[in-house]
């Protein structure tokens, strides 16, 4: 088959994220013919630092997107050749015998800690804590929901049938097969990160991670077969029935594919609500112990990855917070606040004239739970504008301190950038990329690369590519380029290596003190 027999056929991609529920119809030139987006309530909380959704609200909020999509005039129903879905990674679902949900899903935000499983032996953990790696095993044990369940929802926990990720469930709903992605595991599960399926008994996930097996959903490689729509998902739905669901990727996966990002050469940045660093990889390399590589949506690849928890997030705050006057600007022009921004710092120089800040709004893995955010360098000269920037540069030089550790872990120089996420539609950002990295930055053809990484999945799983690299050759391709600029680069390659990278160790002594002092965040 070529994809120019059917040209005129389209790709139905769901993607759920934390922000919205997006349906895009998406032909095999990689174009997307139509978008329908549902904002959604990302979670509610019960108490603080918990964040959990009802699981039939995302359904149905899918359902709603799917059937406004397919209602909009000179959409072909018949013209659908497949179904594909992306998802936000590890939000945990509980099922019972009948797949009706037992408690509200547990979202990927949620900030709520277990206690060490008590499981490993003691012999074990001595000689973790003898190559001082057992801290590092009790965050995880900690940071794992399905541990928290057990220990204080035994009841739940004793009825769950079925343990899935977002991506199962909403498999499950479309298709009513308990199968996922292998590209979607990516949580705190007994999951083999190097063979990409799940672990082999006695491996000591399981005892890090206690489960039944049974209650874990089939696996399959991304661009596989997940099963074909049922009736009732085709009337909830809108979609003919019988189509079928093909396997993709969480959606961080999937924007490294849709990027064009195959090999570790070229780095794919996200700039959405949490910004990531990510090199598609053939080889299994770990960023730190104890931290795999996530599954690629290329399948047998992984994706090495570092992460700022916050992002493009700090956008929405900073707009928020302080752009009221873009706001009713833009609902006067009919445009998006974010546009205004860049207008807003188009005079103020690169460095802010000194303002730096370090994007730790809230603290990662790599930062440890006392971190804190940080802006220094204030005078009488500044404004919010210079804050903006400032928030533009502080997301560029953690992304450059992550890129620097894949290039060394990884082996191979990153030569270029490629930018995905809304915050890639911002020229400044984009030029501020290229200066912070001192690489060219460029932009793909459409900043929705989650949903075209999900279609690229399955236009090769339905046989309208032969492999991969023809699929991505013909789907995906550069609109922008921003070239590095050379007085800005050396401006900020001497900011980056003389104040932010000396920023947080200077500061976690007072981070700890703060923690110490206030109770916030509190002691796990």
């Amino acid at each position: 088959m070529t994809h120019a027999t059917y040209r005129d056929e389209t790709i139905l991609v769901f993607d759920a994220g934390t922000q919205s529920i997006r349906a895009a119809l998406i032909d095999l030139q990689g174009t997307i013919r139509r978008m329908v987006k549902t904002p959604i309530t990302p979670y509610f909380s019960h108490r603080p630092g918990w964040a959990e959704q009802t699981p039939d609200y995302f359904w149905e909020q899918l359902c709603a997107t799917s059937r406004k999509l397919l209602a909009a005039d000179g959409i072909a129903p018949e013209g659908i050749a497949g179904v594909t879905l992306t998802c936000q990674r590890n939000t945990l679902i509980n099922l019972d015998r009948a797949g009706r949900p037992l408690r509200p899903a547990i979202i990927w935000l949620d900030q709520r800690k277990a206690e060490p499983t008590g499981d490993l032996s003691p012999l074990f953990r001595g000689v973790l804590k003898a190559i001082n790696k057992n801290t590092l095993l009790e965050q995880a044990e900690r940071e794992c929901k399905s541990n928290w369940i057990r220990q204080h929802q035994p009841a739940i926990w004793e009825k769950t049938a079925k343990l899935l990720l977002l991506s199962g469930f909403l498999t499950y709903k479309l298709t009513g097969t308990y199968r996922d992605s292998a590209g979607n595991m990516v949580g705190y599960l007994p999951f083999d990160y190097k063979r990409q399926r799940w672990a082999r008994a006695g491996d000591f996930k399981w005892k890090i991670f206690p489960m039944d097996p049974a209650a874990l959903p089939t696996l399959v490689k991304p661009a596989a077969h997940l099963g074909r729509l049922t009736r009732r998902a085709a009337e909830q739905t809108g979609i003919p029935e019988g189509l079928p669901l093909i396997a993709a990727a969480t959606d961080k996966a999937c924007e490294v594919l849709g990027a064009g990002c195959l090999s570790p050469e070229v780095a794919c940045l996200s700039y959405g609500t949490t910004a990531t660093a990510n090199t598609a990889n053939s080889r299994y390399v770990k960023v730190q112990a104890f931290m795999p590589p996530y599954p690629s949506a290329l399948p047998g690849y992984y994706n090495t990855e570092l992460m700022v928890y916050r992002g493009f997030w700090m956008v929405s705050w900073f707009r928020k917070q302080f752009g009221l006057r873009e706001e009713r600007i833009a609902r006067q022009r009919g445009i998006a606040p974010e546009s205004l921004f860049d207008e807003l710092i188009a005079d103020i120089p690169p460095g802010a004239m000194g303002l730096t800040l370090q994007p730790y709004w809230s603290p990662g893995l790599k930062t440890g739970p006392a971190a804190k955010g940080a802006i220094i360098g204030f005078g009488d000269v500044h404004t919010r504008a210079h804050i903006y920037r400032a928030i533009l540069e502080g997301l560029g030089y953690a992304l450059k301190d992550g890129t620097l550790t894949l290039q060394k872990r990884n082996r191979v120089r990153i030569e270029s950038l490629r930018v995905s996420g809304g915050g890639s539609q911002s020229d400044a950002a984009m030029q501020i990329t290229a200066d912070i990295f001192d690489l060219p930055a460029q932009r793909p053809h459409t900043y929705e690369t989650s949903a075209l990484g999900a279609a690229i999945d399955a236009a090769v799983g339905l046989g309208f590519y032969p492999d991969f690299a023809s699929a991505v050759a013909a789907m995906t391709r550069i609109t922008d380029v921003f070239e590095p600029i050379p007085t800005h680069r050396d401006l900020y390659q001497a900011l980056f290596e003389k104040v932010y990278r000396r920023m947080y160790g200077r500061l976690k002594p007072i981070y700890d003190d703060i923690r110490a002092i206030t109770g916030y965040p509190e002691q796990s």
